[in-house]
């Protein structure tokens, strides 16, 4: 789902949201990582000077990553939270509010739930396949923190990327910067286009930075110091990408045109430029009717597919080059952390079984979910 708002009304929502002491909230919990590593995390800001920024001309590319990898000594460090307190704030004033009326409206406290992961712990110095994260449309990539930090404590070093201006917010280290995407509706088409190819780009571009990285330099542009021995961690010989919705696509077509990406996970995506302007016919991706060599799983839920999506998948599924799981009584937002989040919600009474039925399902498949993901990385990576 798309929506805009800018700097001046994202001003105007905080300003005029419900204050509730955060003691009076409600805490949410994520579920903890099932590998036997302890994972460490950290978060990089990156800027790409040889690209304007495709929704806002006047700046230079600039994107907000978290790194996630098995870490080797977490004592004295301090766990991180899912949200900065930034986005935190955001997200309780955009999100449940434009997004996903279904969450609670100032009763939860959204900057307090925590990871499982630790805060620029030092790296194990064993080398780990590498694996992107590009969220669904609209999103944060902190909504993914739950898979990224179960997939590092079985062994794989994870990069979750916000897309700036399509995301809901991102927090940089100068601030908040909201979503920029055109309200008419009739730019919904163009809009999902060039979310799609900035966000291929934005991939590349951030490989390109990893592999700075695995060669030891710094690719922060800030210059903020790295956890140790984190160059030493990343094996970019090994590259794994997954992806949910709008993101999912642009993972199977970011791997389709950079041959660096050895195996994908689409959770629940179109392979398409969907919708299509009107009165045209949808523009499908090559890889849908090219087919490809490389390992590929498609992950569906019961409520969140539709015709064209079957349509899009179609010819892969059929000839055997992409693999399928789907899950029943799940829908749509089940791959992300509003799986575990929302159950606990409905469980609090703070979300309706309708609302919680409508955006996760009503199972919970969390474990089922990562283990999947872990198991088909596992394979296709080692």
């Amino acid at each position: 789902m798309f929506q805009k708002i800018t700097a001046l009304t994202l001003a105007a929502l905080l300003a005029t949201t419900g204050v509730a002491q955060a003691s009076d909230k409600y805490t949410l919990d994520l579920p903890p990582p099932n590998g036997p590593y302890k994972v460490g995390t950290t978060a990089l800001h990156l800027k790409d000077p040889a690209r304007q920024d495709p929704w806002n001309p006047a700046l230079r590319r600039e994107l907000m990553v978290s790194v996630y990898y098995p870490a080797s000594d977490t004592r004295g460090r301090v766990v991180a939270p899912q949200f900065t307190p930034g986005a935190a704030e955001s997200f309780g004033a955009f999100d449940t509010v434009y997004l996903h009326p279904q969450l609670p409206q100032g009763k939860v406290d959204w900057g307090a739930t925590k990871t499982h992961s630790y805060l620029d712990a030092p790296a194990q110095r064993t080398k780990r396949p590498i694996i992107f994260y590009t969220p669904g449309g609209a999103e944060p990539r902190t909504l993914g923190s739950g898979i990224a930090e179960d997939l590092a404590s079985r062994g794989f070093v994870v990069v979750t990327m916000d897309h700036t201006g399509e995301a809901s917010e991102v927090e940089f280290p100068d601030g908040v910067r909201p979503i920029q995407l055109p309200p008419d509706p009739a730019e919904f088409p163009q809009t999902i286009r060039k979310s799609l190819d900035t966000r291929v780009a934005d991939t590349k571009f951030v490989l390109d930075q990893l592999e700075l990285l695995a060669g030891g330099s710094n690719p922060d542009v800030d210059g903020k110091p790295l956890p140790a021995n984190l160059n030493r961690a990343v094996d970019m010989r090994r590259v794994g990408m997954y992806g949910h919705s709008l993101g999912g696509g642009a993972a199977v077509k970011a791997t389709y045109e950079d041959p660096r990406i050895d195996a994908t996970v689409s959770m629940e995506s179109y392979l398409s430029y969907w919708p299509a302007p009107q009165g045209q016919p949808r523009e499908i991706f090559p890889v849908a009717q090219e087919g490809t060599q490389r390992p590929l799983l498609l992950l569906t839920s019961e409520r969140g597919q539709d015709d064209d999506m079957r349509s899009d998948w179609s010819h892969l599924l059929a000839s055997g080059q992409a693999r399928r799981v789907h899950y029943d009584d799940a829908a749509h937002y089940v791959f992300t952390d509003y799986g575990p989040m929302a159950q606990q919600l409905h469980r609090a009474g703070l979300m309706t079984t309708e609302g919680t039925a409508a955006l996760v399902g009503t199972t919970d498949y969390t474990r089922a979910i990562r283990k999947t993901i872990a198991d088909f990385f596992t394979c296709a990576l080692r």
